[in-house]
């Protein structure tokens, strides 16, 4: 089975692929035009979408987790990219990215002996 698309609208979509390039180390390319309008990636499990806000149905928030090695610093790039932390936690963490949208940051399991 594919991994699931986690599709994010965004007033700004410059600002928002400079987000999630800064939070995740992605970078999403445009969709071939068969696909529809926007930027997609699909690397290791992940496959993040964005596209630009409208009015259509689709231009809702959702609350996808990501897991993060370091939970500290990824609550560091957040603010510093213009995001912001919700609900901050050691285990997980709810934030909204550039554009206002919710997600949730969890931390890496720590390798057991």
């Amino acid at each position: 089975m594919p991994a699931p698309l986690i599709e994010f609208p965004a007033d700004d979509p410059d600002r928002a692929r400079l987000f999630w390039r800064g939070v995740l180390g992605v970078e999403l390319a445009p969709r071939p035009t068969a696909a529809g309008s926007g930027w997609e990636i699909e690397s290791e499990g992940l496959r993040l979408g964005l596209h630009e806000r409208g009015p259509g149905p689709g231009d809702t928030a959702s609350l996808p987790y990501f897991t993060v090695d370091d939970m500290a610093t990824a609550l560091e790039r957040v603010g510093e990219l213009g995001g912001s932390v919700i609900h901050p936690g050691e285990r997980w963490a709810v934030c909204r990215d550039s554009e206002g949208n919710p997600f949730a940051l969890a931390a890496a399991p720590e390798d057991s002996p």
